[in-house]
């Protein structure tokens, strides 16, 4: 039986246009361990560990007259080096350098002859440190059939001996006649398999929510009826083009601990604050969006609102193995009209209790078995993809991971930034990553509508500091 792509994996390349690349990226930050660190050492890892994946050697392969679906195909030319490429900074390579190498990467359509996914090594950064920029198709990465290639490299210890030899051999690709004789054969023995791959898309839409109904139960009238309402007009809906701009922003965990710490409240004093660090992430943001309005000359009133969908990973009790390829989306209106730091807090802090039963929290999270970060920032931007742009101004991805450190063949990672990939009429997207004591902020944007992502960068270190600086409520002590 052929390997057919589903409704919903499908349509993440149907939909894909020359504006919007449908890939999720990755920026990992490496210290190299003491015997160095090179390129044929990076060749042997992922050679080593993306027999764990069989989609990393597989291309699609489109039916003639799209009788059917695409299907995947082992790429029987299968080139490891033409995935893992090589690349460098002028010495010393600085952060704006390496944003820009990533802005223009990340611009490029991946090659849909080949298997859908790009690694590149760049070496030259400060320090003698080197970056790993990833590239990885939404069609491609479900989080059970395929991981992302930034969670198959990474492992606990920084010494695993020598990486074995993975052999592998392709299967035979069929030809055309065979791909329609057994499209034609999946019709007779499955007549309703047209209507069952139309109805698909939206099933495959409900799992990737994480069958809401039954695990979040009111979520989904929450967010039904925030649904139903535009999202407000805003210069983050633009018109884009193809090029990006790309902005890093590295900010520290225990600043988001302390700011949650200081404004929550006795859970059993009456009207209590429940404050989570996404809450606090939530709110650092909408300080920066306030902030870089402002400085565009936007008029900011004080019930100026920028509607955010934030995908969240959801724990089901029954199967915490399986939480972690869990999502689904609440729908958060901003405060960005909001004044005071503090207030702007509990906005969304209060927000999100209303839409939220089953979030899984950072510790729960980044227990789970096979948990990283890349794989879940994926969900999140095929749930952000698979939902109508019209409802939201932007996608904000937080995702916790894990506060110990992890290594790339004895290299170790400093920093985890993700890039989420912009949908039609989106001009900014923005993930979160919390690693090792860190929170690594990726922001990307079109090149022309966001000339000024830099700047709504430094507005985000700016509120943060405003939040830890900002004094909870009369009568809550600090």
């Amino acid at each position: 039986m052929l390997d057919r792509l589903s409704a919903l994996d499908a349509s993440f390349l149907y939909l894909e246009e020359p504006t919007t690349a449908m890939h999720v990226g990755s920026v990992m930050v490496f210290e190299p361990p003491p015997d160095g660190f090179d390129f044929d050492r990076l060749l042997a890892l992922i050679g080593a560990r993306i027999g764990r994946s069989p989609r990393y050697r597989q291309r699609v392969r489109e039916l003639p007259g799209k009788l059917a679906g695409p299907v995947w195909v082992d790429d029987v030319a299968f080139d490891l080096t033409y995935h893992v490429r090589r690349a460098g900074l002028p010495r010393p390579g600085s952060t704006e350098q390496l944003q820009e190498f990533v802005g223009r990467i990340q611009s490029r359509p991946l090659d849909r002859a080949k298997p859908l996914w790009e690694v590149y090594l760049v070496e030259g950064l400060t320090q003698n440190r080197f970056a790993v920029v990833t590239k990885t198709h939404q069609a491609m990465v479900d989080g059970v059939n395929a991981m992302d290639i930034g969670q198959l490299i990474l492992d606990e210890t920084r010494d695993l001996g020598p990486l074995p030899p993975v052999a592998w051999s392709p299967r035979r690709e069929p030809s055309r006649p065979e791909l329609m004789v057994q499209a034609a054969a999946e019709m007779l023995i499955k007549p309703s398999h047209m209507v069952e791959a139309v109805r698909g898309g939206v099933e495959d839409v409900v799992a990737l929510g994480g069958q809401m109904a039954s695990t979040v139960g009111e979520v989904v009238s929450t967010v039904a009826r925030t649904a139903t309402r535009p999202a407000p007009s805003s210069p983050l809906n633009v018109r884009v083009g193809a090029p990006r701009r790309y902005a890093m922003v590295l900010t520290d965990l225990e600043d988001y601990r302390r700011v949650r710490e200081a404004f929550s409240d006795d859970p059993a004093a009456p009207e209590a604050v429940d404050v989570s660090i996404n809450d606090v992430v939530l709110a650092t943001i909408t300080g920066a969006l306030r902030t870089w309005l402002q400085s565009r000359g936007e008029a900011v009133y004080s019930s100026s609102s920028v509607r955010a969908m934030v995908p969240l990973s959801i724990y089901d009790e029954g199967d915490p193995a399986a939480s972690g390829n869990r999502v689904t989306a609440c729908f958060v209106d901003l405060p960005v009209g909001e004044p005071n730091a503090g207030h702007r807090l509990e906005q969304v802090a209060f927000q999100m209790r209303q839409q939220v039963g089953g979030a899984v929290g950072a510790m729960t999270l980044a227990g789970i078995a096979g948990f990283a970060p890349p794989t879940l920032h994926h969900l999140g931007a095929r749930l952000s993809s698979a939902v109508s742009r019209r409802i939201f101004n932007v996608v904000i991805t937080n995702v916790p991971g894990p506060q110990e450190p992890r290594y790339a063949a004895g290299a170790r990672l400093l920093q985890s930034y993700p890039v989420i990939p912009l949908a039609l009429g989106q001009a900014v997207s923005v993930g979160v990553t919390s690693y090792d004591g860190t929170v690594c902020i990726g922001l990307n944007g079109d090149r022309v509508a966001m000339w000024d992502l830099d700047l709504l960068g430094d507005c985000v270190s700016e509120a943060l500091a405003d939040l830890v600086q900002t004094p909870p409520a009369k009568g809550r002590p600090r």
